[in-house]
């Protein structure tokens, strides 16, 4: 392992461009494959493929325990039938349910036939799953929208450890890379990738943050993992960490970005620090209650109540709050309880929310309520893949042209599988399912040790261009000051609910934001450790990435999963079951195109589910 990052460089002064007088010396490496990102699907890919006998690399900008997937509370899901029966067919029939028709069901087959097997494989490598007392089997506990029988009864399919499921998976999954002598490089921060000529991937420049130097990856395949994009809110569920740096890489590429108007605004995040409260807490019979004492959901989800998907739970949140049953001073949240619950149920499948409630809200959860409000907790959207994870746009024609060279995966990709609207435990399943399936793609198309063909001249000189313009910046707006105009404008214009108004309103506002960047101010011209350059080039970022969202946004004309249009209250099937790709130029245009939705599944153990009314 290389954990230093220090194993197969070969220092090349030549190929360190000189920009404003700066020499920028690089050091190259070269390895089979590139996965940029180190949390669960990032992880996955990398034991696949070190295992597949693939020379690979991954660089990431924390230690891979620190990716944001250790975050990850409530369980991964997978039709074990643990609890009682259950099949993946149901699962399948929930997730196309829950993404509002807008999931590509070939995908979504692929998700819910392998979950069994990638969780029993966790299993194998010594994950700490919680287990049923009487027989030793992994426990699962109910989440919204998780049903049996096409939405007749309640599935219990969501395997858990306790409330900390995503801190149990990503150490088991690192233990597995390091057992594969996989090559980490920590605390590298991948700046741009780098394309050639033929629109091929062929690897990525990364600054090394502890002694400043430049380092050029090259791979026959590169795989994002880099996790969402959820910091251009101001209040959201994500670390610092996750400024969607692979999704911003692929837009400067020149590469389209699919379905961003989808964000996912989890019900229970805690008023007002935004720090999650696991949709688990519900699964164990927690509830929610407005000013009245009143549990709202019986009204607005007769059947699942509490346990409606977390599109479904959020409005019905903010309708509670608009219409003056909110609770506390100024009215402006709401209640879960969980004080009725058993004290011992609690400490043993909740231990990490008693301790978030009592730290961020000072709350003892056994004797009072916690107060919550939906926060920003997901991106659908992403870089658009098959289920192999391969990169695809629309290309001559073709709706699902691959992208040579470039993979993509987790938060960071549109595999679609979560359509307009994730359900809860579906993401930390996503990422492993994909994770091996890319894996076994790299390992049935390349060769290990296969020769590179020569990059071209200019291979590093866009994105060193790019880390010396903002080392340099002496505009006069801080960086913060820039990152909170565009968080407050995602905030009010691009939430829960949108309107046309609103929409282009926002438009204006984020744009003028954007607009703003090269007045961007950093101070610190160091290399070394420099945090102020880092969260400058991570906000160039995230405001692509807010730009597109909102255009997105502007453009879909009607209300779909995580995309509620109070002008265009209804799902129009008829014109919008379609995904939306959308490209962005250095001057912050926003085209738009379309690919169709996957109707198609991949055997004929299921046929195509069709579209209606999503009630629950």
């Amino acid at each position: 392992m290389a954990a230093n990052g220090k194993s197969n460089g070969k220092l090349n002064d030549l190929a360190g461009p000189s920009l404003g007088g700066k020499a920028y010396p690089i050091e190259d490496h070269h390895y089979d494959v590139i996965v940029v990102g180190a949390g669960g699907s990032g992880l996955r890919a990398v034991v696949g493929c070190s295992e597949a006998g693939l020379r690979t690399a991954c660089i990431t900008k924390v230690f891979p325990t620190r990716s944001h997937t250790v975050a990850a509370q409530g369980g991964i899901a997978a039709a074990l039938g643990n609890m009682g029966e259950d099949d993946w067919r149901w699962h399948m029939y929930d997730t196309v349910k829950g993404a509002d028709w807008l999931g590509d069901q070939d995908s979504i087959e692929y998700l819910c036939r392998n979950a069994p097997q990638d969780v029993y494989e966790l299993e194998h490598w010594g994950m700490p799953f919680s287990r049923r007392e009487e027989d030793g089997k992994i426990y699962q506990r109910p989440f919204g929208g998780m049903t049996t029988h096409y939405g007749k009864g309640t599935a219990q399919r969501t395997c858990a450890a306790a409330d900390r499921t995503g801190h149990a998976m990503l150490h088991t999954m690192y233990g597995q890379a390091l057992k594969h002598n996989a090559e980490f490089y920590i605390e590298y921060f991948a700046i741009d990738l780098i394309m050639d000529d033929t629109g091929r991937a062929r690897g990525v420049v990364a600054l090394n943050m502890d002694d400043g130097t430049i380092h050029r990856f090259t791979g026959n395949m590169v795989i994002l993992a880099t996790g969402g994009y959820g910091r251009a809110y101001f209040s959201c569920t994500s670390a610092h960490i996750c400024t969607g740096d692979g999704g911003g890489m692929v837009l400067r590429a020149g590469l389209p970005l699919q379905d961003m108007e989808f964000v996912q605004f989890h019900p229970t995040g805690i008023y007002p620090a935004g720090c999650l409260i696991t949709e688990g807490s519900r699964g164990e019979g927690g509830y929610l209650t407005n000013s009245e004492g009143e549990r709202f959901m019986e009204r607005y989800a007769p059947s699942a109540k509490d346990l409606a998907s977390r599109d479904v739970v959020s409005r019905a949140m903010t309708l509670e709050i608009r219409e003056g049953r909110g609770v506390g001073k100024d009215k402006d949240h709401l209640f879960l309880h969980l004080d009725h619950l058993d004290p011992k149920v609690l400490h043993e499948r909740l231990p990490g929310i008693s301790d978030t409630a009592r730290i961020f809200a000072g709350v003892d959860i056994t004797r009072e309520p916690i107060p919550v409000l939906p926060t920003v907790h997901y991106n659908m959207g992403g870089i658009a893949t098959n289920y192999h994870g391969e990169a695809v746009t629309k290309k001559d024609g073709n709706p699902d042209s691959v992208i040579p060279g470039l993979m993509a995966l987790g938060e960071a990709g549109c595999v679609s599988v979560h359509g307009a609207n994730r359900l809860g435990s579906n993401s930390l399943i996503d990422l492993v399912v994909f994770g091996r399936a890319a894996a076994m793609r790299c390992a049935e198309i390349l060769t290990p040790g296969e020769k590179q063909p020569p990059l071209p001249a200019d291979s590093a000189e866009k994105a060193l261009a790019r880390l010396d313009k903002f080392r340099n910046a002496s505009g006069s707006t801080p960086t913060a000051e820039l990152r909170l105009s565009m968080q407050r404008v995602m905030q009010s214009n691009c939430a829960v609910f949108r309107t046309g108004d609103v929409l282009d309103e926002g438009h204006k506002l984020i744009h003028d934001v954007y607009d703003n960047m090269p007045n961007v101010k950093v101070t610190d011209r160091s290399l070394i450790w420099n945090s102020d350059l880092i969260e400058t080039l991570e906000l160039d970022n995230l405001i692509a990435q807010a730009v597109v969202t909102m255009d997105s946004a502007k453009n879909r004309t009607e209300s779909r999963g995580g995309h509620a249009r109070e002008d265009y209250p209804e799902r129009d099937d008829v014109n919008w079951m379609k995904h939306t790709l959308a490209w962005m130029d250095d001057k912050g245009k926003v085209d738009i195109d379309y690919r169709p939705v996957h109707t198609n599944t991949l055997t004929n153990e299921v046929s195509y589910i069709e579209p209606k009314a999503r009630v629950y």
